[in-house]
C-alpha cells in the first residue's frame, strides 16, 4: 500500500525550538497564520525573534513545520488504527472516518490543511506544499484501500473522489455547524458507497 508523502521529513527539535513551535501551531490554528507574526510568537514563547529566526529561519519555515507536525500526527492516527483494524476490507477502507471523532474532539476550527491552504495561494510556499501532499496522501490511501478490498478499476477512482469529499465534509461540518453527528452520518454513507462498490461474496 502507498503510505508515503512529500511532506518535509521530521528534523530533532531542540527544547526551545520544540517551544516555539508548539506556541506557533496553536496560535496559527486558534487564529490563522496571517493574524499571528513572529513578536506574537516569540513573546509567548518566552524567547526574542532572534532565537525564532535561528531556530526555524523564517516564519514560512515555521509554517512549513506547524503543518508538517500535524500531518504526521494525523498519518500516524491513521495508520494506527489501520494496523489494529480487523481484516475486513469494508472495515479497513472506513478507517479514515473511524479516525476523526477523536481527532475532532480538540478541533473548533475545523481542517488545519484548509485553512492554511486558504491563506496561502502562492504554489511554492512551503506550507501549500504540504497541505496538498497531505490530502494526496488520503486520496491514495483511499484508493489503495478500495483497491485492496476489490472494488473494480472502473469504480475505484470515483468512489475515491466521493469517499475524499465526505470526509472533507466532514470535518467542515463539524466545525461550522458544530454537528457532532457528522462523523457517524457520513461514516454510514461511506459503508454503503464502499459495500454497493464491492463484488458480491462468491455462494458456497
Amino acid at each position: 500500500m502507498t503510505m508515503s508523502t512529500d511532506t518535509t521529513p521530521e528534523q530533532p527539535l531542540t527544547p526551545g525550538a520544540q517551544r516555539i513551535l508548539d506556541v506557533a501551531s496553536e496560535l496559527f490554528y486558534r487564529h490563522g497564520i496571517h493574524a499571528i507574526g513572529v513578536d506574537t510568537i516569540a513573546a509567548e514563547s518566552g524567547v526574542t525573534k532572534r532565537t525564532l529566526y535561528d531556530r526555524f529561519g523564517s516564519k514560512d519555515n515555521l509554517v512549513a513545520a506547524y503543518l508538517n507536525a500535524r500531518a504526521r500526527r494525523w498519518r500516524e492516527t491513521v495508520t494506527t488504527r489501520l494496523h489494529d483494524a480487523p481484516p475486513d476490507p469494508v472495515a479497513r477502507a472506513l478507517v479514515p472516518f473511524d479516525a476523526l471523532p477523536d481527532w475532532l474532539t480538540p478541533s473548533t476550527r475545523g481542517c488545519g490543511f484548509i485553512n492554511a491552504f486558504a491563506e496561502l495561494p502562492e504554489p511554492d510556499h512551503p506550507g501549500q506544499r504540504i497541505v496538498v501532499a497531505e490530502k494526496q496522501w488520503l486520496r491514495t490511501l483511499f484508493h489503495d484501500l478500495l483497491t485492496e478490498a476489490g472494488a473494480s478499476h472502473d469504480d475505484v477512482d470515483p468512489l475515491t473522489t466521493q469517499l475524499l469529499s465526505l470526509h472533507e465534509g466532514t470535518i467542515i461540518s463539524y466545525a461550522i455547524t458544530n454537528d457532532t453527528s457528522a462523523a457517524v452520518a457520513t461514516r454510514a454513507a461511506a459503508k454503503t458507497l464502499i459495500t454497493g462498490a464491492l463484488p458480491e461474496p462468491a455462494a458456497e
